[in-house]
């Protein structure tokens, strides 16, 4: 890894490209009074704003920008730098991801759309709406059992609430371990295809990163033997086009997804129409002001004593 930027370093003028602009560049403002510091929503963000620029804050690449101008610093505000990965990017760069722990939140989404797919909440809203009485058999979730793919802080958060539910987990990991209690067996991925036909759920918290994109392929969901899928990693980690398939054909029982190949999720997906799937737009793991300002101030303290920060990313793995 060839990084351009000179150690150490502080920054002199940071652009930030986000909704909540104002927020952090409050809190920015408050602990560091000498950066100036200018934001807009990404997609506002002009050439002119990353010429002016130093270091760039934010989840998403300007889409405005060819390249990132006199900018030798990007901090992701989320936990996956796939957005910044791709070609044409200067690979000089510093790149840094923040922090911040995403593992609760999105531990409270997977279980909620555990409870809401056992309980069949969509169906019952449905005959409610209806004005019609539709008594059914309803499964208890606790004794079923959960293959977690990804075993790190998302991972492990999962693991634990699913644990306290009587869930049975199951962890699979690039490397076949996990440093949380709550994964009493872990699994390299290249046992992912026998490992499925025996989940009742399977959730995915894994990056888009070269090893992971396709990973779970139309033949590893031809597998499964009626599970409901997950997905609160990245869209490209999934064959998207066969999970319709794989519902029709009764690998799957549902899926819940929150992230999708390309997003917004177009209008003519098929994955909106059917009732077996829950969509959500991106939104289970959600970066704090807070968790956003203090993340990259972690970063700036290191940089300026001429160490890299612990946040900083290995492209050649992707996080």
């Amino acid at each position: 890894m060839s990084i351009s930027l000179p150690l150490p370093f502080s920054p002199q003028r940071v652009v930030i490209g986000a909704n909540a602009h104002a927020e952090i560049a409050e809190r920015l403002r408050a602990a560091r009074p000498a950066i100036e510091v200018r934001g807009a929503p990404f997609m506002q963000i002009t050439v002119d704003d990353l010429q002016w620029a130093d270091t760039y804050i934010g989840f998403r690449r300007p889409p405005s920008a060819r390249h990132m101008g006199s900018v030798r610093w990007v901090h992701s505000t989320g936990a996956g730098v796939d957005g910044w990965l791709g070609p044409g990017l200067d690979e000089s760069l510093l790149l840094t991801r923040s922090p911040e722990s995403f593992g609760p939140m999105i531990a409270e989404w997977a279980v909620a759309r555990i409870f809401a797919i056992q309980q069949q909440l969509v169906s019952l809203l449905d005959a409610q709406r209806e004005h019609r009485w539709a008594p059914r058999d309803i499964s208890m979730v606790a004794g079923t059992k959960a293959l977690l793919v990804g075993t790190g802080d998302i991972g492990s958060a999962i693991a634990h609430k699913l644990t306290a539910l009587g869930v049975t987990v199951t962890g699979v990991s690039r490397s076949g371990q996990a440093s949380h209690a709550a994964f009493p067996a872990v699994h390299t991925v290249d046992r992912l295809p026998d490992l499925v036909a025996d989940a009742d759920w399977i959730v995915l918290s894994i990056p888009d990163t070269p090893s992971t994109r396709g990973l779970v392929s139309r033949e590893t969901l031809s597998r499964c033997r009626g599970a409901v899928l997950l997905n609160a990693g990245r869209g490209a980690v999934v064959d998207e086009a066969a999970i319709p398939e794989a519902l029709d054909q009764g690998w799957l029982r549902g899926a819940a997804l929150d992230v999708f190949a390309t997003e917004p999720l177009p209008a003519a997906s098929p994955l909106w129409n059917d009732p077996r799937i829950l969509v959500s737009p991106h939104i289970s793991g959600l970066t704090t002001v807070a968790g956003a300002a203090d993340g990259f101030l972690e970063c700036v303290a290191s940089l300026e004593q001429g160490v890299l920060p612990k946040w900083t990313v290995d492209r050649a793995r992707g996080y």
